[in-house]
């Protein structure tokens, strides 16, 4: 028996496919989206109006039914579309729920 056909014998089985991805599906949260106070929207422009290219930053967005926090290095501000990279993960202002940073710690 060739090494091909014999490492094949010993691959893993999925019976049922689709189950397990059904499963990790099952067991998210799904929340719905917060809605900021006026204040709360007028605090986060503000924040995302001081943001500058390369600086690291934790942001926590709404995306797809439940809240993801990303940290890293904001590589591009778009004001036209009002959208903020981080890294290889483009956010809309409109579900940023908060941003950290170190500049906003003083």
């Amino acid at each position: 028996m060739d090494r091909g056909t014999r490492a094949k014998q010993f691959m893993p089985f999925d019976a049922l496919k689709g189950f397990r991805e059904a499963l990790t599906e099952k067991e998210r949260i799904i929340v719905p989206k917060r809605d900021l106070s006026e204040e709360q929207k007028d605090e986060l422009e503000q924040k995302i109006k001081q943001l500058k290219k390369k600086e690291i930053i934790t942001v926590e967005y709404f995306n797809n039914r439940e809240y993801v926090q990303v940290t890293g290095v904001v590589t591009r501000i778009d004001e036209v579309n009002r959208t903020l990279d981080v890294v290889n993960t483009r956010i809309a202002f409109r579900d940023i729920s908060s941003l950290c940073c170190e500049m906003f710690q003083e």
